[in-house]
């Protein structure tokens, strides 16, 4: 449950921060908040699993990354985790994550996008992950992102 200073934060932040040198402070004084309980109120809602994180969501074709690929790999359950750490961690990895297979048609459990200026870069990326992966990988692929989907978080409708 949130109460209604909660979901005018919510509100307050669910079309982005504001460019500005201090965008948290801003937006508590604009709630009538210091910024110290803008951010424990906000801390309060992850640690209830309101929110899950508060993050940058990128156009990569406005940054020059006009080839991205989610590259999928299937590695060794017993490995996965300790793999998809690595991989998660690597500078070029936005993101990266484990998923359950769908057999037979399906045998990738571990998932990685990547993002480059052409699809060259791509690859080369692609190589250094499998260079990691190395033996606990038995089959990958890639999937080419063909258009950009809109990006957004979570969105409440406006009381009233």
């Amino acid at each position: 449950m949130i109460d209604e200073k909660d979901r005018e934060i919510i509100e307050a932040l669910q079309g982005g921060l504001p460019l500005v040198p201090a965008p948290f402070a801003q937006v508590a004084d604009g709630l009538g908040l210091d910024e110290k309980t803008l951010m424990s109120r906000l801390a309060d809602m992850k640690s209830r699993g309101v929110i899950r994180r508060i993050a940058a969501a990128p156009n990569h074709y406005k940054l020059g990354m006009t080839s991205n690929g989610m590259t999928v790999w299937d590695v060794e359950d017993g490995r996965v985790a300790e793999l998809g750490s690595q991989i998660g961690a690597l500078p070029f990895v936005t993101h990266c994550y484990e998923r359950p297979r769908a057999l037979p048609d399906w045998p990738y459990n571990l998932f990685a996008m990547v993002h480059g200026a052409d699809r060259d870069e791509v690859e080369e990326k692609r190589a250094e992950i499998a260079a990691i992966l190395g033996d606990a990988c038995r089959a990958k692929d890639i999937l080419y992102s063909t258009r950009i989907l809109k990006k957004t978080g979570l969105r409440l409708k406006k009381k009233g």
